[in-house]
């Protein structure tokens, strides 16, 4: 499981390391390669294999006679790529994914339960709650 947030920082090659404690939550069975995909918000969001593989057999599943479902197919696997980890565990974000996500320099890693996120900064915090009160609040509504 992934949880926590890193301040991180792209190389002038568009190479992020991941931090310690996220590399060393991937699956020892997933070997190097990950997927990684536009996501929601602007960010990108890194998958372990077999957890991507559980999210790409639910789009499989959809029905291609379905014009609103072919086209979720569609966008969803042409925004979706395979990058692997090298020896230094780094990967390489390609570069209409930075666009896409808006990344520079510095970015953020957030662990989100089985899948990452890589955020733009300020993108990022215009996407989270800051407030606990307001947390707690959301947490009451749904969790109860």
């Amino acid at each position: 499981m992934f949880n926590s947030q890193y301040e991180c920082k792209l190389d002038p090659k568009g190479r992020l390391v991941l931090p310690s404690k996220i590399k060393g939550a991937i699956p020892e069975a997933n070997g190097t390669t990950l997927m990684l995909r536009m996501a929601e918000d602007k960010c990108l969001a890194l998958y372990p294999m077999v957890e991507f593989k559980k999210l790409e057999n639910q789009i499989k599943a959809l029905s291609i006679n379905n014009p609103e479902q072919r086209m979720l197919q569609r966008t969803f696997f042409i925004t979706s790529v395979e990058v692997e980890l090298d020896n230094a565990g780094r990967l390489l974000i390609p570069k209409l994914y930075q666009t896409y996500a808006g990344l520079e320099k510095d970015v953020v890693v957030v662990g989100m339960g089985s899948r990452i996120e890589i955020w733009n900064p300020q993108n990022y915090l215009n996407n989270i709650i800051e407030d606990p009160a307001d947390l707690s609040s959301l947490m009451e509504k749904y969790l109860s």
